[in-house]
């Protein structure tokens, strides 16, 4: 059994202290003593209202804790131990600090339990808390979502059930089977057309047309004229069924799609101005410059790869660290060569020309990659590249760790959060199972119609919980065990 440091406060020992002023509670099966003085200091709190009502009626006591032993004068209070010596702090010290491992929503509710406000929490432990009640509500928001594709409301006019039922179609591959073939079928139409532009710049692979010019084969044109097609169809599809329009066209990944069946149409476009304007000398550069834009579509890969996702977030979350390593690397690259410059120019044989160009020594050295077509020939500049070399790996390695672990940090939030919405919409279905049980036997109702009003009842009790945890306003009521 833990104590708490009472020796601190003398007046509460002396004599004049009657053991009226003393309590004994039992928290979870451990049991203490408190001083009633101290407790007094916060006169709002539970324990002081324990404090002041110990001799009044017994429904009084009753409302206050969960059980009451008159013989011994203790109080019962079926709640955490661990949560209540931190809490129990306030008194001692002025403000609360949480143990390692409590959850910090279940700390809060013990907390309004024993009617401690939330400023005494510290500022670090404030910060863990915003933590989960952003958690909470993203997993509020993945359960609405999903709630929001399973409801069909009658009342919605029949274009807009298509339009709803087009974009989870296109935009939502778990939503059935067909949107989970149309998302195998797109990513198959993507590797294709990255792998016939690839093979397009193979020279055995190209033909000469009527001018003499290399050009790409029939086959592989056409190909990729189909390719082209399903993008273009795919994109105006998602459009037209995309609920905001504005957001649609303005989202990164939308705009790499854009971008991607853009090339075509401008080349198309270009090719056929040249001929009908005496072949402009511009445009077939033009053309082989919209080309290689077509390399844009293999980012279309990230829309179906969670793994890429993941990347481009975890990368987000990382500027600050990417920010170091490049100042890093720009004074290391700066200095670097231009004492590589200055050591070398005693060499009648020297590659460093000018301090611009050994950049690209100090980069390649840095880096560890090293290609030799610029190297010193001195004893200092051979020097200076052993200290350039070795201070690259320290810059390079210090932000790599705060990289990665934001990496997983962020990849292991999104698993959990799936994985608690999955349990949410579990929990749902278990409950509309119960309330369809209850209707059936209650009322001569259709059986779908009961499970139909259960689920709904469900879904809405259980978002509306989900963002009362996420957003709380009002402190949860507690249920009393009955008096021995």
């Amino acid at each position: 059994m833990w104590t708490l440091p009472r020796t601190r406060f003398a007046h509460c020992n002396n004599a004049s202290s009657s053991d009226e002023k003393e309590i004994a509670v039992n928290i979870g099966g451990v049991r203490l003593v408190l001083c009633g003085d101290i407790l007094n200091r916060y006169p709002g709190s539970r324990l002081a209202e324990l404090v002041n009502c110990s001799t009044r009626s017994f429904d009084v006591i009753s409302s206050l804790c969960d059980d009451y032993d008159p013989g011994k004068r203790e109080f019962y209070f079926d709640r955490d131990p661990d949560s209540f010596k931190c809490i129990l702090e306030v008194y001692y010290f002025g403000e609360i600090h949480m143990k390692r491992g409590i959850c910090p929503i279940c700390f809060i509710r013990e907390m309004e339990f024993w009617k401690i406000d939330l400023s005494y929490l510290d500022e670090c432990c404030k910060s863990n808390l915003t933590e989960k009640e952003e958690e909470l509500a993203e997993i509020a928001d993945k359960v609405k979502l999903i709630l929001d594709d399973l409801d069909c409301d009658p009342n919605v006019s029949r274009s807009e059930r298509w339009q709803k039922f087009l974009w989870k179609l296109m935009e939502k591959p778990e939503s059935s089977l067909p949107a989970r073939v149309i998302a195998v079928v797109s990513f198959l139409f993507i590797l294709v057309s990255s792998v016939v532009m690839c093979l397009g710049t193979i020279p055995d692979l190209q033909v000469e047309d009527s001018e003499g010019n290399r050009v790409e084969h029939p086959t592989l044109d056409a190909i990729e004229t189909a390719c082209i097609g399903w993008f273009t169809v795919e994109y105006v599809l998602r459009l037209a069924s995309s609920p905001n329009k504005v957001r649609f066209a303005l989202s990164f990944m939308n705009m790499v799609d854009f971008l991607a069946i853009l090339p075509f149409y401008v080349v198309l476009v270009l090719t056929y101005l040249g001929t009908a304007m005496m072949e402009l000398v511009n445009v077939q550069q033009a053309v082989q410059a919209l080309r290689i834009m077509r390399i844009a579509r293999i980012f279309k890969l990230a829309r179906h790869s969670s793994g890429l996702q993941t990347l481009t977030y975890a990368l987000k979350r990382s500027f600050k660290e990417l920010g170091l390593l490049l100042m890093y690397m720009g004074v290391g690259i700066f200095v670097f060569s231009a004492l590589g410059y200055t050591m070398e120019q005693s060499h009648p044989e020297t590659l460093f020309r000018s301090i611009p160009q050994s950049f690209w020594w100090a980069i390649i050295t840095m880096t560890t990659v090293g290609y030799g077509d610029i190297y010193p020939k001195t004893t200092l500049g051979r020097c200076n590249a052993a200290i350039s070399f070795l201070c690259g790996v320290i810059a390079i390695a210090l932000p790599i760790h705060p990289i990665i672990n934001n990496f997983v940090i962020y990849y292991n939030k999104q698993k959990v959060l799936e994985t608690a919405a999955k349990h949410e919409l579990e929990l749902m279905e278990l409950r509309a199972l119960e309330l369809a049980v209850k209707s059936s036997s209650r009322r001569c109702d259709a059986p779908g119609n009961a499970w139909e009003g259960g689920m709904r009842a469900s879904r809405s009790d259980t978002h509306i919980q989900l963002l009362s945890r996420a957003h709380r306003t009002e402190r949860e009521p507690v249920k009393k065990k009955s008096l021995t």
